[in-house]
Order: structure tokens, then sequence, then C-alpha cells
């Protein structure tokens, strides 16, 4: 099954909520970073919230950037997104081994340390906006419900999940985000609050082989939820050779001209997807001749 995202609204519009699983997503995301399974949890976290939070976003060309920047040996973490379900990201440290947490978990929170989560969204205007608050846990989802709440007064509750198989790879993966609107009744958000509160973890839905549908109808149980849209998601990344040769141009030619004396072939990663793109001295004489 391929990963998506739904989007639905429920008690007469008092709440949206959205609901994603994610596990081939994280799993490419794992295998092209060769993470570690604290990492991979970590960052699959982000990379859900993202691919979430991205089709909040309104125009095509919107861009939805999430930074995660903590004490903790991951160091930190970007992920992007778009309106149309694309996400990629990384994490700073990828082979970071952790004890397990005291109850027996991956210690995401350990891992992430303490610091600031910064959400960036391009929206095509001059200056792109920025919000960012500080690290609650380092667990993601709650750090996410916090910035929610403070940073752009939406009372949320995000709750994020990767579950790994003993071999290391993705078992399953996913989350969700329930919001209330500014004209949510008491009523409404006392059993909504009671909901989640019956709710373990995201990973225990999940490994149940719960869908994005039937989690929210376990969340918004009473509510009445309808789902408005649905949405493919999955591990995307645009970079291409032609990028490349355009951000190589871009540094100047007295760069270029210094790697050409070198008179060695240069390799360029993307730390989106890790992939290298290799390019020969007389490749670099080229893009030099582009620049004049």
């Amino acid at each position: 099954m391929k990963d998506y995202i739904v989007r639905a609204t429920a008690a007469d519009a008092q709440i949206r909520a959205f609901a994603a699983a994610t596990r081939e997503t994280v799993e490419t995301a794992r295998q092209a970073h060769n993470t570690s399974p604290v990492a991979t949890a970590a960052l699959g976290r982000l990379l859900t919230a993202g691919a979430m939070m991205g089709v909040m976003l309104k125009g095509e060309e919107d861009l939805l950037t999430l930074q995660v920047k903590g004490d903790g040996p991951l160091g930190g973490m970007t992920v992007t997104a778009d309106v149309r379900g694309h996400v990629k990201g990384y994490v700073n440290e990828p082979q970071v081994i952790l004890p397990a947490s005291p109850k027996g978990k991956l210690d995401v929170g350990r891992a992430v340390g303490q610091g600031t989560l910064s959400v960036i969204r391009d929206l095509g205007l001059k200056e792109p906006y920025v919000g960012q608050t500080t690290l609650q846990t380092g667990e993601i989802g709650d750090d996410l419900t916090y910035y929610f709440a403070a940073s752009e007064q939406v009372p949320s509750s995000v709750g994020l999940g990767v579950l790994m198989e003993k071999n290391n790879t993705v078992r399953c993966a996913g989350g969700f985000i329930v919001q209330l609107m500014p004209f949510a009744s008491e009523e409404v958000i006392s059993r909504l609050e009671k909901n989640l509160s019956n709710i373990t973890s995201v990973t225990a839905l999940l490994d149940q082989g719960m869908t994005p549908e039937e989690m929210l109808g376990r969340v918004l149980d009473g509510f009445a939820p309808e789902v408005t849209d649905k949405t493919e998601c999955g591990f995307f990344c645009n970079c291409s050779k032609k990028r490349v040769e355009k951000a190589l141009i871009s540094i100047g030619k007295k760069e270029l001209e210094e790697m050409i004396r070198d008179g060695k072939p240069i390799e360029v990663n993307c730390h989106f997807c890790n992939k290298n793109y290799a390019f020969e001295v007389e490749e670099l004489k080229e893009l030099l001749r582009r620049c004049r």
C-alpha cells in the first residue's frame, strides 16, 4: 500500500484533522542515509509531521521546512515538504546508537536533546514566515504540539510513531495532527481530551494494521469525522546534476578556478537524499566558461 495522508473535519467543523501512513517514506530515508534505529525513529517522526504540515499549505509552489537543532548526539534534523505530499530530510549524525529509554523504547528525546524547533514557510513572498519554539521533550510530537499552541495559537495534538523490525528496517510509521477551531465548545474539547488520553501510542495503533482513516476514527470517536481529502505522499528529492551545476556556477569564478587548478574530479553530495554528483575537470572548465 502506498503511503498517504487524509484530511478530515469533525464535530460540525469544530475539529480539523490529518493522519498519515508513512512506512515507505521512512524506509526510503533509512536506506538513503543508512540511519541507526534511533536516528530512523527521530527522522521518521519529523518526515511524517512534515508531510502532513506540507499538505496544509495553500499554494502549489509553497514550501515548508522543519528544523530541529538539539544538543543531543543527533545534532539536528532538517525536513522539507510541499503541498503535493513530497517530503525529504536528513539527520546530521545518522549513525547514533543509544541504549533504550527506561520504557524500553528508542530514546528519541535523549538523541535530540535540548534546543529549538523552527517552522519555516516559504510562501513566495520576499521573506519566509519563520516560527521558532524551544524543544519540550525532543520527542517531536510533543514539540510540535507545543509549537502550534505557542507560535500559531492553535490548540493541537500531534501523535507520531515509527516502529522498527529486529533487522532494523521500518515495520510501520505514521501519525496524526488534530486541531481545535476557535469556536470549539467546551464539550467537544473535553471529549477530545478524553479520547486522546485513551491512546497509548501511535505505533500501537499502526501495529494493529490501522489505516489513517481508522486512526482518525479512534481519535475522533463520537465526533462523526468526515474525510475530505486524500493525498499520496512519499520521499522525493528534486536534486539533479543540472541543479548542482547551477549551484557550482553560483559560487563564483574564483572557487571554480581553484577546483580546476587542483586537477582532480570533485564530488558534490545532496544532503537530502545522499546522492553524489561527480564532475570531471573538463566539466568544471565548461561551468567556468558559463560564468563569464
